[in-house]
Protein backbone atom coordinates (compact mmCIF):
# COMPACT_ATOMS: atom_id res chain seq x y z
CA UNK A 1 0.00 0.00 0.00
CA UNK A 2 1.26 3.75 -1.05
CA UNK A 3 0.44 6.71 -0.08
CA UNK A 4 0.91 9.25 -3.01
CA UNK A 5 -0.54 12.56 -2.73
CA UNK A 6 -2.32 12.78 -6.47
CA UNK A 7 -5.96 12.18 -6.51
CA UNK A 8 -7.57 9.27 -6.82
CA UNK A 9 -9.61 8.44 -10.43
CA UNK A 10 -12.44 7.48 -7.94
CA UNK A 11 -13.92 9.33 -4.89
CA UNK A 12 -16.41 8.52 -2.17
CA UNK A 13 -17.60 11.56 -3.94
CA UNK A 14 -18.27 9.54 -7.37
CA UNK A 15 -19.66 6.50 -5.20
CA UNK A 16 -22.29 8.37 -3.59
CA UNK A 17 -23.68 9.99 -6.86
CA UNK A 18 -23.52 6.63 -8.27
CA UNK A 19 -26.08 5.32 -5.27
CA UNK A 20 -28.92 7.82 -5.90
CA UNK A 21 -28.73 7.21 -9.85
CA UNK A 22 -28.71 3.37 -8.62
CA UNK A 23 -31.69 3.69 -5.36
CA UNK A 24 -34.62 3.49 -7.76
CA UNK A 25 -33.60 0.27 -9.40
CA UNK A 26 -30.72 -1.57 -7.80
CA UNK A 27 -31.43 -4.08 -4.84
CA UNK A 28 -29.53 -3.11 -1.69
CA UNK A 29 -28.46 -6.14 -0.37
CA UNK A 30 -28.43 -7.44 3.22
CA UNK A 31 -25.25 -7.72 5.52
CA UNK A 32 -25.59 -11.42 7.45
CA UNK A 33 -24.10 -12.50 10.34
CA UNK A 34 -23.73 -16.59 11.49
CA UNK A 35 -23.16 -17.71 15.01
CA UNK A 36 -21.80 -20.83 13.31
CA UNK A 37 -19.15 -18.99 10.84
CA UNK A 38 -18.00 -16.88 13.71
CA UNK A 39 -17.56 -20.26 16.05
CA UNK A 40 -15.53 -21.83 13.29
CA UNK A 41 -13.11 -19.29 12.64
CA UNK A 42 -13.25 -17.32 16.02
CA UNK A 43 -14.15 -13.75 14.52
CA UNK A 44 -16.79 -11.86 13.89
CA UNK A 45 -17.87 -11.99 10.24
CA UNK A 46 -20.34 -10.17 8.00
CA UNK A 47 -21.12 -11.35 4.64
CA UNK A 48 -22.35 -8.94 1.92
CA UNK A 49 -24.99 -11.01 -0.21
CA UNK A 50 -24.58 -9.53 -3.74
CA UNK A 51 -25.66 -12.71 -5.30
CA UNK A 52 -29.41 -11.54 -4.49
CA UNK A 53 -28.54 -8.29 -6.96
CA UNK A 54 -30.34 -8.24 -9.93
CA UNK A 55 -28.75 -10.43 -12.05
CA UNK A 56 -27.28 -12.44 -9.27
CA UNK A 57 -23.91 -10.16 -9.02
CA UNK A 58 -22.93 -6.81 -8.12
CA UNK A 59 -21.93 -6.68 -11.99
CA UNK A 60 -25.65 -4.88 -12.20
CA UNK A 61 -24.34 -2.34 -9.98
CA UNK A 62 -21.61 -0.46 -12.13
CA UNK A 63 -23.35 -1.49 -15.62
CA UNK A 64 -26.05 0.59 -15.43
CA UNK A 65 -24.13 3.38 -13.60
CA UNK A 66 -22.02 3.59 -16.78
CA UNK A 67 -24.89 2.76 -18.98
CA UNK A 68 -27.00 6.03 -17.38
CA UNK A 69 -23.77 8.24 -18.15
CA UNK A 70 -23.98 7.66 -21.88
CA UNK A 71 -25.72 10.76 -23.48
CA UNK A 72 -29.20 10.42 -24.63
CA UNK A 73 -27.83 11.18 -28.42
CA UNK A 74 -25.29 8.50 -28.03
CA UNK A 75 -27.34 5.61 -26.81
CA UNK A 76 -29.26 4.84 -30.29
CA UNK A 77 -25.85 2.13 -31.70
CA UNK A 78 -26.69 0.80 -28.10
CA UNK A 79 -23.67 -0.73 -26.47
CA UNK A 80 -21.18 -3.65 -26.32
CA UNK A 81 -19.42 -5.58 -23.83
CA UNK A 82 -17.05 -8.57 -23.34
CA UNK A 83 -17.32 -10.82 -20.19
CA UNK A 84 -17.54 -14.25 -19.23
CA UNK A 85 -20.85 -14.39 -17.59
CA UNK A 86 -21.83 -12.07 -14.53
CA UNK A 87 -20.75 -8.31 -16.32
CA UNK A 88 -22.91 -9.76 -19.61
CA UNK A 89 -26.02 -9.52 -17.44
CA UNK A 90 -25.66 -6.63 -15.32
CA UNK A 91 -25.05 -4.40 -18.61
CA UNK A 92 -27.76 -6.55 -20.62
CA UNK A 93 -30.18 -6.08 -17.93
CA UNK A 94 -28.91 -2.36 -17.39
CA UNK A 95 -29.93 -1.99 -21.39
CA UNK A 96 -32.87 -3.40 -21.14
CA UNK A 97 -34.21 -1.33 -18.44
CA UNK A 98 -33.07 1.68 -20.44
CA UNK A 99 -34.73 0.63 -23.61
CA UNK A 100 -30.63 0.39 -25.40
CA UNK A 101 -29.45 -2.13 -27.78
CA UNK A 102 -26.59 -4.67 -26.17
CA UNK A 103 -24.50 -6.84 -28.27
CA UNK A 104 -22.42 -8.86 -25.38
CA UNK A 105 -18.79 -10.66 -26.37
CA UNK A 106 -18.90 -14.00 -23.86
CA UNK A 107 -16.30 -16.83 -24.51
CA UNK A 108 -17.80 -20.25 -26.26
CA UNK A 109 -16.53 -21.86 -22.64
CA UNK A 110 -18.95 -19.92 -20.22
CA UNK A 111 -21.28 -21.40 -18.69
CA UNK A 112 -24.16 -22.60 -20.09
CA UNK A 113 -26.50 -20.42 -17.36
CA UNK A 114 -24.58 -17.46 -18.08
CA UNK A 115 -24.94 -17.37 -22.04
CA UNK A 116 -28.58 -17.59 -21.84
CA UNK A 117 -29.34 -15.82 -19.02
CA UNK A 118 -27.64 -12.67 -21.01
CA UNK A 119 -29.64 -13.41 -24.08
CA UNK A 120 -32.73 -13.70 -21.98
CA UNK A 121 -32.50 -10.03 -21.05
CA UNK A 122 -32.48 -9.01 -24.70
CA UNK A 123 -29.13 -8.83 -25.57
CA UNK A 124 -27.51 -10.43 -28.84
CA UNK A 125 -24.66 -13.00 -27.57
CA UNK A 126 -21.44 -13.27 -29.86
CA UNK A 127 -19.33 -16.34 -28.71
CA UNK A 128 -15.67 -16.08 -28.93
CA UNK A 129 -12.26 -18.73 -28.48
CA UNK A 130 -10.81 -17.67 -25.40
CA UNK A 131 -7.67 -19.37 -26.53
CA UNK A 132 -7.41 -18.11 -29.57
CA UNK A 133 -9.47 -14.31 -30.17
CA UNK A 134 -9.13 -11.03 -28.73
CA UNK A 135 -12.02 -10.27 -27.23
CA UNK A 136 -11.67 -6.74 -26.81
CA UNK A 137 -10.69 -6.13 -30.25
CA UNK A 138 -14.02 -8.10 -31.39
CA UNK A 139 -15.83 -5.87 -28.98
CA UNK A 140 -14.03 -2.64 -30.28
CA UNK A 141 -14.68 -4.18 -33.92
CA UNK A 142 -18.76 -4.16 -33.21
CA UNK A 143 -18.94 -1.14 -31.52
CA UNK A 144 -17.20 0.91 -34.46
CA UNK A 145 -19.83 -0.84 -36.96
CA UNK A 146 -22.83 0.21 -34.80
CA UNK A 147 -21.78 3.29 -33.67
CA UNK A 148 -22.21 1.39 -30.32
CA UNK A 149 -20.66 2.60 -26.83
CA UNK A 150 -17.70 -0.16 -25.41
CA UNK A 151 -18.64 -0.79 -21.75
CA UNK A 152 -15.22 -2.08 -19.70
CA UNK A 153 -16.06 -4.87 -17.26
CA UNK A 154 -13.76 -2.63 -15.32
CA UNK A 155 -11.78 -0.54 -15.98
CA UNK A 156 -14.07 2.72 -16.04
CA UNK A 157 -14.50 5.54 -13.25
CA UNK A 158 -18.63 5.02 -14.07
CA UNK A 159 -18.20 1.62 -13.60
CA UNK A 160 -16.01 1.29 -10.45
CA UNK A 161 -18.31 3.58 -8.54
CA UNK A 162 -20.98 1.60 -9.30
CA UNK A 163 -19.17 -1.46 -7.61
CA UNK A 164 -18.26 1.09 -4.95
CA UNK A 165 -21.88 1.16 -3.94
CA UNK A 166 -21.49 -2.18 -2.12
CA UNK A 167 -19.11 -1.04 0.20
CA UNK A 168 -20.80 2.17 0.72
CA UNK A 169 -23.71 -0.14 1.65
CA UNK A 170 -21.19 -2.28 3.86
CA UNK A 171 -19.85 1.25 6.04
CA UNK A 172 -23.72 2.42 6.59
CA UNK A 173 -24.62 -0.90 7.91
CA UNK A 174 -21.42 -1.25 10.29
CA UNK A 175 -21.93 2.35 11.24
CA UNK A 176 -26.10 1.49 11.79
CA UNK A 177 -24.81 -1.80 14.20
CA UNK A 178 -21.93 0.81 15.80
CA UNK A 179 -19.13 -2.02 14.74
CA UNK A 180 -16.02 -0.94 13.36
CA UNK A 181 -14.66 -3.30 10.64
CA UNK A 182 -11.28 -4.33 10.73
CA UNK A 183 -10.75 -6.32 7.53
CA UNK A 184 -12.95 -5.77 4.55
CA UNK A 185 -12.77 -8.59 1.56
CA UNK A 186 -13.53 -8.54 -1.76
CA UNK A 187 -13.40 -10.98 -5.26
CA UNK A 188 -10.46 -9.90 -7.67
CA UNK A 189 -10.83 -10.45 -11.15
CA UNK A 190 -10.10 -6.98 -13.09
CA UNK A 191 -10.42 -5.08 -9.42
CA UNK A 192 -13.29 -2.90 -10.38
CA UNK A 193 -14.93 -4.48 -7.10
CA UNK A 194 -12.65 -4.35 -4.88
CA UNK A 195 -11.44 -0.67 -5.92
CA UNK A 196 -14.98 0.17 -5.39
CA UNK A 197 -15.60 -1.06 -2.03
CA UNK A 198 -12.13 0.34 -0.93
CA UNK A 199 -12.72 3.39 -1.96
CA UNK A 200 -16.15 3.65 -0.34
CA UNK A 201 -14.82 1.42 2.75
CA UNK A 202 -12.09 3.84 3.96
CA UNK A 203 -14.30 7.40 3.48
CA UNK A 204 -15.84 6.52 6.37
CA UNK A 205 -13.33 3.88 7.88
CA UNK A 206 -9.97 4.96 7.02
CA UNK A 207 -8.18 2.23 9.44
CA UNK A 208 -9.88 -0.33 8.41
CA UNK A 209 -7.86 -2.95 6.13
CA UNK A 210 -8.42 -3.97 2.65
CA UNK A 211 -7.71 -7.32 0.62
CA UNK A 212 -8.63 -8.69 -2.72
CA UNK A 213 -9.38 -12.16 -2.85
CA UNK A 214 -8.67 -14.47 -6.32
CA UNK A 215 -8.56 -18.05 -6.80
CA UNK A 216 -4.49 -19.53 -5.95
CA UNK A 217 -2.57 -19.11 -9.19
CA UNK A 218 -4.40 -16.45 -10.92
CA UNK A 219 -3.44 -13.98 -7.97
CA UNK A 220 -1.99 -10.59 -10.11
CA UNK A 221 -3.47 -8.84 -7.58
CA UNK A 222 -1.59 -10.09 -4.92
CA UNK A 223 1.61 -10.51 -7.18
CA UNK A 224 0.77 -6.80 -8.31
CA UNK A 225 0.59 -5.46 -4.44
CA UNK A 226 3.50 -6.91 -3.82
CA UNK A 227 5.77 -5.98 -6.58
CA UNK A 228 4.22 -2.12 -6.33
CA UNK A 229 3.48 -2.13 -9.91
CA UNK A 230 1.27 -4.33 -12.29
CA UNK A 231 2.25 -7.75 -12.80
CA UNK A 232 0.44 -10.55 -14.48
CA UNK A 233 -0.34 -13.91 -13.06
CA UNK A 234 1.50 -17.14 -14.37
CA UNK A 235 -1.53 -19.61 -14.12
CA UNK A 236 -2.34 -22.17 -17.19
CA UNK A 237 -5.71 -23.57 -17.73
CA UNK A 238 -8.72 -23.12 -15.93
CA UNK A 239 -10.05 -22.71 -11.86
CA UNK A 240 -13.27 -23.07 -11.42
CA UNK A 241 -13.69 -19.44 -10.28
CA UNK A 242 -15.15 -18.44 -14.31
CA UNK A 243 -15.24 -15.14 -13.15
CA UNK A 244 -12.05 -14.35 -11.96
CA UNK A 245 -9.45 -15.04 -14.42
CA UNK A 246 -8.29 -11.52 -15.52
CA UNK A 247 -4.14 -12.22 -16.43
CA UNK A 248 -3.89 -8.20 -15.38
CA UNK A 249 -4.87 -5.68 -12.79
CA UNK A 250 -6.57 -2.52 -14.71
CA UNK A 251 -4.99 0.22 -14.97
CA UNK A 252 -7.24 2.91 -13.12
CA UNK A 253 -8.60 -0.14 -10.80
CA UNK A 254 -4.24 -0.77 -9.58
CA UNK A 255 -4.25 2.81 -9.44
CA UNK A 256 -6.59 2.66 -6.42
CA UNK A 257 -5.73 -0.50 -4.93
CA UNK A 258 -2.15 0.22 -5.31
CA UNK A 259 -3.00 3.00 -2.55
CA UNK A 260 -6.03 1.67 -0.35
CA UNK A 261 -5.73 -2.22 -0.06
CA UNK A 262 -3.35 -3.91 2.28
CA UNK A 263 -2.31 -7.25 0.68
CA UNK A 264 -4.14 -10.00 -1.66
CA UNK A 265 -5.30 -13.31 -0.45
CA UNK A 266 -5.95 -16.57 -2.29
CA UNK A 267 -7.83 -20.11 -1.82
CA UNK A 268 -7.06 -22.80 -3.68
CA UNK A 269 -10.33 -24.64 -5.91
CA UNK A 270 -10.58 -27.06 -3.13
CA UNK A 271 -10.67 -24.71 -0.78
CA UNK A 272 -13.62 -22.62 -3.09
CA UNK A 273 -15.77 -25.88 -2.98
CA UNK A 274 -15.25 -25.93 0.60
CA UNK A 275 -16.25 -22.65 1.06
CA UNK A 276 -19.77 -22.84 -1.43
CA UNK A 277 -20.61 -26.11 0.40
CA UNK A 278 -20.35 -24.44 3.70
CA UNK A 279 -22.68 -21.60 2.45
CA UNK A 280 -25.28 -24.17 1.32
CA UNK A 281 -25.33 -25.84 4.35
CA UNK A 282 -24.78 -23.55 6.87
CA UNK A 283 -26.46 -20.29 5.55
CA UNK A 284 -28.49 -22.18 3.08
CA UNK A 285 -27.08 -20.09 0.18
CA UNK A 286 -26.30 -20.37 -3.08
CA UNK A 287 -23.22 -18.50 -4.21
CA UNK A 288 -20.44 -19.02 -7.27
CA UNK A 289 -16.97 -20.44 -7.04
CA UNK A 290 -15.91 -16.93 -7.69
CA UNK A 291 -17.92 -15.48 -5.37
CA UNK A 292 -16.80 -17.23 -2.47
CA UNK A 293 -12.87 -16.61 -2.66
CA UNK A 294 -12.41 -14.42 -0.10
CA UNK A 295 -14.91 -16.30 2.25
CA UNK A 296 -13.09 -19.51 1.19
CA UNK A 297 -9.25 -17.65 2.23
CA UNK A 298 -11.09 -16.80 5.39
CA UNK A 299 -12.50 -20.78 6.62
CA UNK A 300 -8.47 -22.25 4.90
CA UNK A 301 -6.30 -19.51 7.30
CA UNK A 302 -5.09 -17.71 4.87
CA UNK A 303 -4.79 -14.24 6.88
CA UNK A 304 -4.79 -13.76 10.85
CA UNK A 305 -8.54 -13.31 11.29
CA UNK A 306 -9.24 -14.13 15.40
CA UNK A 307 -10.46 -12.18 17.32
CA UNK A 308 -11.13 -9.44 13.85
CA UNK A 309 -14.33 -8.17 12.78
CA UNK A 310 -14.31 -8.80 9.25
CA UNK A 311 -16.43 -8.02 6.09
CA UNK A 312 -16.42 -10.66 3.33
CA UNK A 313 -18.20 -9.95 -0.20
CA UNK A 314 -20.09 -12.80 -1.59
CA UNK A 315 -19.84 -11.32 -4.98
CA UNK A 316 -22.56 -13.48 -7.46
CA UNK A 317 -24.41 -16.57 -7.41
CA UNK A 318 -24.45 -17.46 -10.79
CA UNK A 319 -23.45 -21.33 -11.20
CA UNK A 320 -23.74 -24.29 -13.62
CA UNK A 321 -26.45 -26.80 -11.56
CA UNK A 322 -23.89 -29.65 -12.87
CA UNK A 323 -20.91 -28.10 -11.38
CA UNK A 324 -22.66 -27.13 -8.06
CA UNK A 325 -24.06 -30.33 -7.61
CA UNK A 326 -20.45 -31.68 -7.48
CA UNK A 327 -19.29 -29.01 -5.24
CA UNK A 328 -22.21 -29.44 -2.43
CA UNK A 329 -22.49 -33.38 -3.14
Amino acid sequence: MTNSASPLPVTSVDVDAAARVLAPFAVRTPLLSSPALDERVGAKVFLKLEMLQRTGSFKFRGAFNKLSSIPQAARGGGVVAFSSGNHAQGVAAAAQILNMRATIVMPSDAPRSKRERTKGYGAEVVLYDRDREDREAIARDIAGKHGATLVPPYDDPKVIAGQGTVGREIAEDMAALGITPDIVIAPASGGGLVAGVATAVKARYPLARLMSAEPEGFDDHARSLRAGKREPHRAEGRTICDALMASIPGQITFAINQRLLTQGVTASDVEVGIAVAFVFRELKLVVEPGGTVGLAALLAGRFEAHGKTIVIVLSGGNVDADLYAKLIG
